[in-house]
């Protein structure tokens, strides 16, 4: 019997660092290599190719992998008809979703959607684009950007629809955002027949849990620490608990053993409190994931 393998699409680009590097907390060891599109993973059963997110959810709609990583603006820009299976919620530099924007130069007399009536727009995003315009009833000529968008207005373009997390790009080339098109998200997506295949259902299903799992464990830490018995209150009211912290008997049943989860920009704060309330033994150590 033919062992069973998952074909997965890998983002390449500006998403490459961080899907690897999810993956590595997932506790998939994936390696690239300059020279090839198909990076080694240490599990049997999955097969990796590097393919751009603009083209992700063509690719897994058609079969020809079974599931990829892209996010939701490249599935609607395609109009992919494909299974969700969760949202990961990270990008490039953060790990929070992304917008794409509206966005024209600051000295621009256009002030809503309305006002680009007539007007030229420069975007990657060109049929969610259009969708957008004629949902507001606006006609307006909508050119594909191969890139460096954010210098187009106003000399070629009035407006710009483009990509942003933090909008600094945008404001250091003197733009102005005026709505907001489409909020965006990666995910992990299947075909839509291989998900009805049970055994890669089932690996697509376990991936998730591990994938959503170390996003969950971003940014905090674990903490285990013993108190007396009769300090635990004291030593409890200082800790801000994912869920109520767990609490276990000691050899000496005086003493109690604490466990919780923390974020970690809090734990500076938190450790010398906790040392103050009586805690002894205070242990910190870092996550890969948390599933709940």
């Amino acid at each position: 019997m033919r062992a069973m393998i998952l074909k997965l699409g890998i983002p390449k680009g500006s998403l490459e660092a961080a899907t690897i590097d999810l993956f590595r907390r997932a506790g998939y060891n994936l390696t690239t290599s300059s020279r090839s599109y198909f990076p080694a993973v240490d599990d049997p059963e999955l097969e990796c190719l590097l393919v751009r997110a603009q083209e992700m959810a063509r690719y897994v709609e058609n079969g020809i992998l079974d599931a990829g990583i892209t996010g939701l603006d490249w599935i609607r820009e395609n109009d992919a008809k494909v299974r969700t299976v969760c949202d990961l919620v990270y990008a490039k530099q953060s790990y929070g979703k992304v917008r794409w924007v509206l966005a024209v130069p600051e000295a621009s007399t256009v002030k809503e959607v309305a006002d680009l009536e007539g007007k030229i727009i420069a975007t990657e995003l060109v049929a969610t684009t259009k969708r957008y315009l004629a949902q507001r009833g606006v006609k307006a000529k909508v050119e594909f950007s191969w890139g460096a968008t954010e210098v187009k207005p106003p000399e070629l373009a009035d407006a710009i629809v483009e990509v942003t997390e933090t909008g600094s790009s945008l404001r250091a080339n003197k733009l102005r955002i005026v709505e907001t098109v489409l909020e965006s998200n990666t995910q992990l997506i299947a075909n839509l027949g291989s998900w009805k295949e049970a055994d890669k259902r089932r690996k697509l299903e376990d991936m998730a849990m591990l994938l959503e799992g170390a996003i969950a464990a971003l940014g905090k830490v674990g903490l285990m620490l013993n108190v007396r018995r009769d300090g635990l209150s004291a030593v409890l009211s200082e800790l801000p608990a994912l869920r109520n912290p767990t609490i276990s008997t000691l050899s000496d049943e005086e003493w109690l053993a604490v466990n919780t989860v923390v974020d970690e920009s809090t734990v500076r704060v938190i450790i010398p409190r906790l040392k103050k309330a009586g805690a002894q033994g205070i242990v910190e150590y870092p996550l890969n994931k948390i599933v709940m």
